[in-house]
């Protein structure tokens, strides 16, 4: 079985470079703040809750190709519509697995049924949901010629049970010990996740399912408001960049583990950063006003009124219009086309 990068080890040969005891610092001090800006504005959070996860839904699932009409996205991402195809069983399977994981009163234990329940309700239909893979699986990079090239060939499926159930332990004995840095230890597991590969389809979207409970259970709190899915999406060639960087060598322990590290605490950094601008900056204007601006702040490449009416539902048409115009006109916007058609996009600053 190969080494796990969760181990003793590990942190004990780490040295950390001071750009990442900066991040580390950063997001323990936005952690420190979360209780003032879970007070200053309620309202706001109501309407970032449902933001954040109708993006949640959408962007973990569109990182692995499933992507649903953006009239039917709102309805499933907030419970409010039945789905009526895989591909929309498997958005709304993603947010009955998020409502689970913010419902929990007490702290779940990590164990390999934990991680089997993640795949089994967020891939609720699919014919082996909740099983680990009967079949030995590769990562597959697809070249520009064509051509397909194996990548990574993660843990065999018969050492996959053992493997997962090592992690588990490995985690719990880490943190129990609490002589690591509890946001090291969630970094290093997701990154292990990853590479055992456990499923023979939907890794990836257990991995940050996972992630955004592991950081509910040490008290960061920023996934419920800001959506992480949402900007992994948006720095996702960074994401697979890593994840190749720190694989290699993986099997036999010879892996580096400090990239990861850093992305990890960069993506909840900026995280925090967006909540505590989407609290603190919104205290002079109507909440669904700055909300909707942040949002449209938020879009990647091209995107449409509808787009934005499906990740906010509880914002009007005539105020979306509204707010996209007043920044089409300070030349934040630029518009191509008319009508149902119309095409917009945030200008390069």
């Amino acid at each position: 079985m190969a080494t796990l990068t969760l181990r003793e080890q590990t942190f004990e040969r780490a040295t950390l470079p001071v750009s990442t005891s900066w991040l580390l610092a950063d997001c323990m001090e936005f952690r420190g703040k979360q209780d003032l800006w879970h007070r200053q504005r309620p309202e706001v959070l109501e309407a970032l809750r449902q933001q954040a996860m109708i993006q949640s839904v959408e962007s973990s699932n569109r990182i692995e190709g499933v992507t649903v009409s953006p009239d039917r996205l709102a309805p499933l991402a907030l419970g409010k519509a039945r789905p009526r195809d895989r591909s929309e069983k498997e958005l709304s399977g993603y947010r009955r697995m998020l409502d689970w994981i913010y419902s929990r009163k007490s702290v779940v234990t990590i164990e390999p049924r934990t991680i089997q329940h993640l795949h089994a309700l967020s891939h609720a239909g699919a014919g082996d949901a909740g099983q680990f893979k009967g079949r030995d699986n590769e990562i597959i990079e697809f070249l520009a010629d064509g051509q397909r090239r194996i990548r990574f060939k993660p843990t065999p499926a018969k050492q996959t049970p053992r493997a997962v159930a090592h992690l588990c332990e490995a985690y719990q004995r880490l943190t129990d010990e609490k002589r690591v840095p509890p946001l090291l230890i969630v970094s290093t597991m997701i990154f292990d996740l990853l590479c055992i590969h456990p499923f023979r389809d939907g890794n990836g979207r257990v991995s940050r399912l996972l992630t955004t409970m592991l950081l509910l259970q040490h008290g960061f709190t920023v996934g419920r408001y800001v959506s992480l899915e949402r900007l992994v999406e948006q720095s996702k060639e960074d994401y697979y960049h890593v994840l190749h960087e720190c694989s290699q060598g993986w099997h036999e322990g010879r892996n580096p583990v400090l990239p990861w590290w850093n992305y990890f605490l960069g993506v909840l950094r900026r995280a925090y950063v967006e909540f505590s601008q989407q609290v603190e900056h919104s205290a002079g204007q109507p909440a669904k006003t700055e909300l909707a601006r942040r949002v449209i702040l938020s879009q990647v490449g091209e995107f449409t009124l509808a787009d934005l009416q499906g990740q906010l539902p509880g914002v009007s048409p005539q105020l979306l219009k509204k707010v996209m115009a007043a920044m089409k006109a300070a030349g934040q916007l630029s518009l191509t086309g008319r009508g149902r058609g119309a095409k917009w996009t945030l200008r390069q600053r």
